[in-house]
């Protein structure tokens, strides 16, 4: 138990020194670090880590070597990731059929197993530090601190690592101290419009109230979004301090989690984490000999859309239908049980200790004049480099792209990144030098969002694009205020309309008028930038809106009702394989003789192109 101030710095420079001796391998020891993010989970990291507790022992070298899990590496197409200290030997793509080989070649000879390292694709150099891969070398790990180095599940490890050095120097100061650090540092909240962390804290200083509390939005909803999952799987510690920082600032005593059921491996190592806070001092009555006391607790959403929304989320803490409140009044004068709360994102409040622990100069001398520090993203997509980066906000979205992203696949042209997810709108090409930052894309009818970011390719079809994005909104309107719940039906009524070739120029105007009245209508946030996808996509792109309604085509040939498959009869060697493989029997000819297509009884699914040796089929 931990019971003072002098306690906690005495066990942190133990535990410093024991991580120390990790990264160093001091007295010959070895340590093997696996990736055990849900990427690489899912492609049994867990399985490849039990294989190394199987062997190691087996081959006489458990003294020697030590084997966990560590939270997420962030480079996912190229997982599962196993590390080896003191070395920094990064083997990517393991399977459990390597693990024996791995334990021979390095572990017991001291040989690199080089089919296993990382191959720069332009150099087609092999890469054996992971800091030397193009994929890390312009990151900043902030809120991602300690992912991928520490076990998520041992807090000494976590306080090695620096966790609680924030904490102990905000218990040194005053609570508007603390907040001034905060705006100082120039932190906006990482999970939506980017509103100052420490304007809202402010706020919620200022209510007279003996109840306040701190709530931690981890309700991560947007498609192909996992920055605040990978946070809380890798280092969930610097989020409860987070949480307990801003519970002194405000004067809180309770802090409430809300993070989607969806996620059960960060919800169980943030559970571990509480509980281990709690059993050794660092959570609940007067922390470190100190008056102020605070506790968290755990609430997991259903995995409804609109819960991300603030005070959508209080209702349903309380127990309530997720629906959005009226405001104002807003959270900090009238939140949780109608007392003044705070609401941050996960992500932001991974930062918080970081400012108060390196100083908010530190953090302020990243990014650019109003949008300080780091971001996370979540980089999908037609994009080499699929994964979670952390970037000092300013980078170009060229760099995120080409640079970090490896660029497009196949060599195909680039066409838009959608940033914001459902609330976003796309960048073109004319937008890659742009400097990333809150309120650049928000110039560019974008917007940062919680930082999703989709890579889209020539091959795709933007009216499509806002379609996916339109009844995913469709799906997650809580039905509250009719502009969201009835505008956003309609929207998608008529694009859907013009995917299938039936639509008129009318119709682009009645798109246009519709989405201005639902953005300018709705009652929170979700409806209020529910139309941006499509607004954006036909101010970017309007010559494919007009393609599909004037001359009845989709240029990307991905809508199914304005496109048809074609079989090129100088190509045809007439081997019959399309025709084995369609489901439908469409196609049909003579052996040695070109086939043919019907196209009454063409489903457009697709195989005969896949399976076409001499691409012969080609999409009109």
């Amino acid at each position: 138990m931990i019971n003072t101030k002098q306690e906690l710095l005495q066990k942190i420079e133990v535990c410093s020194e024991q991580i120390n001796d990790k990264f160093s391998g001091k007295g010959g020891k070895r340590s093997i670090v696996i990736c055990g993010g849900t990427g690489c989970l899912s492609s049994d990291a867990q399985a490849i880590l039990e294989k190394f507790q199987e062997l190691i022992p087996a081959k006489g070298i458990d003294a020697k070597v030590s084997v966990n899990q560590v939270g997420c590496f962030g480079f996912c197409s190229q997982g599962p990731f196993v590390k080896i200290f003191p070395e920094d030997t990064l083997y990517r793509g393991v399977q459990v059929s390597d693990v024996e080989e791995i334990v021979e070649k390095d572990l017991l000879n001291g040989e690199i197993v080089e089919r296993l390292l990382y191959v720069d694709p332009v150099t087609k150099e092999k890469i054996q530090k992971q800091d030397e891969i193009t994929f890390y070398k312009k990151q900043v790990r902030v809120a991602l601190h300690g992912c991928g180095v520490i076990n998520p599940e041992n807090i000494e490890e976590a306080l090695g690592y620096g966790a609680y050095k924030g904490l102990l120097r905000a218990l040194s100061m005053t609570q508007q101290e603390v907040i001034d650090e905060v705006l100082a540092a120039g932190l906006r909240g990482r999970g939506g419009g980017g509103f100052p962390t420490g304007r809202k804290w402010q706020f919620a200083l200022n209510q007279n109230s003996a109840e306040k509390y701190v709530v931690c939005n981890g309700d991560e909803g947007d498609p192909g979004a996992f920055m605040d999952r990978s946070i809380l799987e890798g280092n969930p510690l610097a989020v409860i301090e987070g949480m307990a920082i801003a519970g002194y600032a405000i004067g809180a005593q309770n802090g409430y989690f809300y993070v989607r059921a969806e996620y059960p491996t960060a919800v169980a190592r943030l559970r571990k984490a509480i509980e281990e806070a709690k059993k050794i001092g660092l959570l609940g009555e007067n922390i470190l000999g100190t008056d102020f006391s605070f506790d968290v607790h755990i609430r997991l959403g259903a995995g409804a859309f609109v819960c991300g929304e603030e005070t959508a989320l209080l209702n349903s803490i309380e127990g309530k239908r997720g629906m959005p409140r009226p405001r104002p009044p807003f959270p900090a004068v009238k939140g949780l049980w109608q007392k003044p709360s705070i609401i941050n994102n996960v992500e932001t409040l991974a930062c918080v200790p970081y400012i108060l622990r390196e100083g908010a100069e530190k953090f302020a001398s990243m990014g650019t004049e109003r949008s300080k520090g780091t971001k996370v993203f979540a980089l999908g997509g037609k994009v080499n480099n699929v994964g979670l980066v952390e970037i000092p906000m300013g980078t170009t979205v060229r760099d995120l792209i080409y640079e970090i992203g490896g660029g497009i696949p196949n060599g195909k042209e680039f066409k838009a990144i959608q940033t914001g997810g459902p609330s976003g709108g796309c960048l073109t090409a004319k937008d890659l030098d742009t400097p990333i930052d809150f309120d650049n894309l928000v110039a560019l009818g974008s917007m940062m969002g919680s930082g999703g970011a989709i890579v889209m390719d020539e091959d795709n079809c933007m009216v499509d694009v806002a379609k996916f994005y339109m009844e995913f909104i469709c799906d997650e309107s809580c039905g509250k205020c009719s502009p969201c719940r009835i505008g956003t039906k309609r929207i998608l009524e008529i694009l859907e309309k013009i995917t299938k070739g039936q639509g008129t120029l009318q119709d682009l105007a009645d798109l246009e008028d519709l989405s201005e009245a639902v953005k300018s209508n709705s009652l929170c946030g979700l409806g209020q930038t529910a139309a941006n996808p499509v607004l954006s996509t036909m101010r970017q792109f309007k010559d494919e809106y007009i393609a599909h309604v004037v001359d009845k085509q989709c240029p990307a040939h991905i809508c199914k009702d304005l496109m048809q498959y074609y079989i090129v009869p100088e190509q045809c060697k007439g081997c019959s394989k399309c025709s084995r493989v369609c489901p439908v029997g469409a196609i049909s000819g003579v052996i040695k003789q070109p086939f043919v297509i019907d196209q009454d009884k063409c489903i457009k699914c697709g195989m005969c192109i896949s399976s076409c040796p001499f691409h012969a089929i080609i999409k009109k």
